[in-house]
């Protein structure tokens, strides 16, 4: 059986969490720095660093807290129903691997002096440079990397690697996107020096791990979206009349509400069972890292196409809310593996299991 029971210290972080978001991350925050063009706030910068956000995966000999994936997936859900800006969970997930480097460079980054963005999607080229690599290429989708002194790139292809690469040594461009809440990055690499001590594993494992995680807090950051849109929508409806009566009394809209519902509560399920299975290094924590993600890209945009529905007319206004939410639900359905691709994962791992299984 598995105890999906938060522990009194994990209710907590969730509970502080939930509180530091609603007080400095409201919608009118993530609006001005969307407008203002920045990857984070400042001020949710500072707090989300004093909550432990940036060090609570890293080991405690690096200043960290020594937490696993459950925990991050706890702040990472609390961001998603925060639409917050920032790149606390690639910071988190830095700090945790660079412990595997330059000693005092984990330190920095778990204490949110320095900031990471995680690399992994896009086209890259390796090759020996002396005692350690070269990277050539470009890749996409890399979350606030304008505001990263270092970014975590995790190779897994025929040369498997777990770099860390000091971001004043590549170019970043803007991308736009749908979603105003964060901003997204190209990353060009043309032939940059990866020092030796900045090569943090060359297994496969480790690489896989990392994109592993990713998958797996994307999924929480969507859980997240989708329960603020689920209680938007249950508020709106509930003090919306149509024909005299409440439009969450007609029995139409209670279907709608009850499915947004069901879809969370399976999206919870496989969230946090691929997150204790990646804390345990269970043998089936890939596969269950790209079920949660499969799950988040194909159920989230559902559940965001119900709210937009439940609204109405006042659901499509630039000055409500609900779009912040709709865009992020939409970006986070994409990135870190779309489910047609976590569908191939999932199969691969099956296919290695079914030959690898013992005879009858």
């Amino acid at each position: 059986m598995v105890d999906f029971e938060l522990s009194e210290e994990q209710a907590a972080l969730r509970g502080i969490s939930r509180d530091l978001l609603a007080s400095d991350c409201p919608p009118r925050t993530v609006r001005s720095v969307a407008e203002a063009g920045l990857d984070v706030d400042d001020k949710l910068w500072e707090r989300g660093v004093r909550m432990g956000w940036t060090g609570l995966a890293a080991p405690e000999a690096a200043g960290g807290a020594g937490q696993g994936l459950v925990e991050l997936c706890l702040v990472a859900e609390e961001l998603g129903r925060a639409a917050a800006p920032g790149p606390f969970l690639e910071t988190a997930l830095a700090s945790r691997a660079a412990a595997r480097g330059p000693a005092p460079l984990a330190s920095e980054l778990a204490e949110g002096r320095l900031k990471a963005a995680f690399v992994h999607q896009g086209s890259l080229a390796v090759r020996r440079a002396g005692q350690g690599v070269a990277l050539s290429g470009r890749a996409a989708a890399v979350h606030a990397a304008g505001c990263a002194d270092w970014l975590l790139v995790a190779l897994t292809g025929d040369e498997p690697y777990v770099l860390l690469v000091r971001a004043s040594a590549v170019r970043t461009e803007r991308r736009t996107t749908l979603d105003l809440t964060r901003s997204w990055y190209d990353v060009l690499f043309d032939d940059v020096v990866v020092e030796r001590t900045q090569i943090l594993s060359r297994h496969a494992d480790a690489a896989r791990r990392l994109v592993d995680a990713m998958a797996v807090l994307t999924a929480a950051d969507a859980l997240g979206v989708g329960e603020r849109l689920l209680e938007m929508t249950v508020g709106h409806v509930t003090v919306r009349e149509q024909f005299g009566r409440p439009l969450g009394a007609f029995q139409t809209v209670k279907h709608k509400a009850a499915d947004m519902l069901i879809a969370l509560r399976g999206l919870r399920a496989a969230t946090y069972y691929a997150a204790m299975a990646h804390d345990a290094e269970r043998a089936d924590a890939t596969a269950a890292a790209s079920v949660a993600k499969a799950f988040a890209s194909e159920g989230l945009p559902g559940v965001a196409g119900e709210a937009l529905q439940s609204h109405g007319g006042i659901g499509f206004t630039w000055e409500h809310d609900l779009h912040l939410y709709l865009r992020r639900a939409t970006v986070d359905a994409l990135v870190h593996g779309t489910a047609a691709h976590h569908h191939e994962r999932v199969l691969s791992h099956l296919e290695r299991a079914r030959l690898t299984r013992p005879a009858a």
